[in-house]
C-alpha cells in the first residue's frame, strides 16, 4: 500500500513506534498504533504539552468541545446530575477524561455544596496539570486518580471520552475480512492488512472495499465500570450512531477521523502525536456492554434534545447575542445537536428517577439501539 510522509511527525514518538513494530515482527494492529499515538507517556497526543482545546486555530488549539464552546453546556448537564445525585443518595461526582477542566468547573459552580468530592480519572499528566490550575479554587473537593477503585458509588460523566479509545480497523474485500494494521516502510508508516476472524457486530450487507471499526476497548471500559458501580448513574456524551447506522452500506469508509488546527483529515499515519485521532461511537455496543453487567439503560437521545430537556432554553432568557450564538451550536442539527448523543446508565437508584430521568423526558431513542 502507499506509504505516507511523516514530514512533521514527532521524531521521538515515531522512533518509539518503530521499536514497537520491530518487537512485534514489523506489523501492529491499528488499536495498538492509536494507543501509542495518543497516550505514549510524554509523547502521545494526549500526553504531550500541546494545546488541544480552544475556540479558534489562532489559540494554537486543534478542536473545540462543548464545555469550551459554552458554559451553558455544563450548567444544563448539572440539572440532570443534580437529579441523579439525589436518586443515588450521593454527593460524589466522577469525570473521565476531563480535558481542560472546563466541564468540571461548570458542574462544580452549578452544583455547589451538593458535591463533596469530584474525582477525575485522566491518563494525561499535562492535562492534569492544567486541570489542577483551573480547579484550584475548589480545594480538596477535587481529587485525581489513575484508575478505578474496586467499587464506586455516585454520578459519572464523560464528555468525548469514548471516541478517543483505540479501535480496531477491519477491511472487507468482498469475500473475506482483514484486520488493518501498520508497518514501517523506510521513514514512513503504511497500512497493511492481514486475514482475521474478527467481524463487525452487525450482519451487514457490506460493500466490497468497506473499511470500518470495532470497539472492544470502549466496550471493555463500560463493562468494567458496570462491574464496579454499586449505586449511581453514568452519563456519556459523544458523537456516534446505533449499529444499524454505524454499519450502513453508505458508510463504507468508516468513521476514523483526525483533528489538527481545527481541520479534519482521515490519515492518522502522518503528524503522529501532533493531532487527535478519533472514531465515532457505536452506541449499540456500548449499551449492550452496560446491560451485560446489569446496568439499566436510562436513555439515549441527541445532545440537542438532552440539553433542551435539561432547561437550556430557559437559561438563554436575557442572554447576550454571543452567548446565544455559542449555545445554539450545541443544539442545531448541522453543528453538535444531532451528531452528538447522550447515553445514560444506572444501578440502585430510586424508581422515580429511573422511570423519568430529566434529560430523556422527551425524544428518547433507546428503542433505536
Amino acid at each position: 500500500m502507499t506509504p505516507h510522509e511523516p514530514a512533521s511527525a514527532s521524531a521521538p514518538l515515531s522512533a518509539l513506534i518503530r521499536r514497537a513494530l520491530s518487537r512485534q515482527g514489523g506489523w501492529m494492529p491499528f488499536d495498538r498504533f492509536m494507543a501509542l499515538a495518543l497516550y505514549a507517556p510524554g509523547l502521545g497526543y494526549y500526553a504531550n504539552n500541546s494545546r488541544k482545546f480552544g475556540l479558534m486555530p489562532s489559540s494554537g488549539s486543534d478542536f473545540v468541545t462543548a464545555p469550551e464552546l459554552s458554559p451553558l453546556f455544563g450548567q444544563a448537564l448539572a440539572c440532570q446530575v443534580a437529579q441523579a445525585l439525589v436518586a443515588s443518595d450521593s454527593s460524589e461526582l466522577w469525570e473521565f477524561g476531563a480535558g481542560s477542566g472546563a466541564l468540571a468547573e461548570q458542574l462544580l459552580d452549578a452544583l455547589g455544596h451538593t458535591v463533596t468530592r469530584y474525582t477525575i480519572v485522566d491518563l494525561s499528566g499535562s492535562l492534569r496539570a492544567r486541570q489542577r490550575e483551573r480547579l484550584a479554587r475548589f480545594g480538596d473537593v477535587v481529587q485525581w486518580v489513575d484508575a478505578l477503585p474496586d467499587t464506586l458509588s455516585g454520578v459519572i460523566v464523560g464528555n468525548e471520552v469514548l471516541d478517543a479509545m483505540p479501535v480496531q480497523l477491519l477491511h472487507f474485500d468482498g469475500q473475506q475480512w482483514f484486520e488493518r494494521g501498520v508497518t514501517a516502510q523506510g521513514d514512513n508508516f503504511a497500512w497493511s492488512d492481514r486475514p482475521t476472524e474478527l467481524r463487525p457486530p452487525f450482519e451487514g450487507p457490506f460493500a466490497p472495499g468497506t473499511v470500518t471499526e470495532i470497539h472492544p476497548q470502549a466496550e471493555a471500559f463500560i463493562a468494567t465500570l458496570g462491574d464496579r458501580l454499586v449505586r449511581g448513574a453514568a452519563f456519556f456524551i459523544d458523537y456516534g450512531f446505533p449499529d444499524a447506522e454505524y454499519y450502513h452500506p453508505q458508510r463504507s469508509g468508516g468513521t476514523l477521523m483526525c483533528h489538527q488546527a481545527h481541520l479534519a483529515d482521515t490519515d492518522p499515519l502522518v503528524d503522529v502525536g501532533l493531532k487527535d485521532i478519533t472514531a465515532h461511537v457505536n452506541f449499540t455496543g456500548i449499551a449492550l456492554a452496560a446491560q451485560n453487567t446489569g446496568l439499566q439503560v436510562l436513555g439515549y437521545t441527541s445532545q440537542a434534545r438532552f440539553l433542551l430537556n435539561c432547561g437550556l432554553m430557559d437559561m438563554l432568557q436575557g442572554a447576550d447575542v454571543k452567548t446565544i450564538a455559542h449555545a445554539q451550536k450545541l443544539i442545531t442539527e448541522h453543528e453538535m445537536g444531532e451528531l452528538f448523543k447522550v447515553i445514560a446508565f444506572a444501578r440502585g437508584c430510586d424508581a422515580a428517577f429511573t422511570t423519568d430521568p430529566l434529560g430523556f423526558a422527551q425524544g428518547d431513542r433507546t428503542h433505536r439501539l
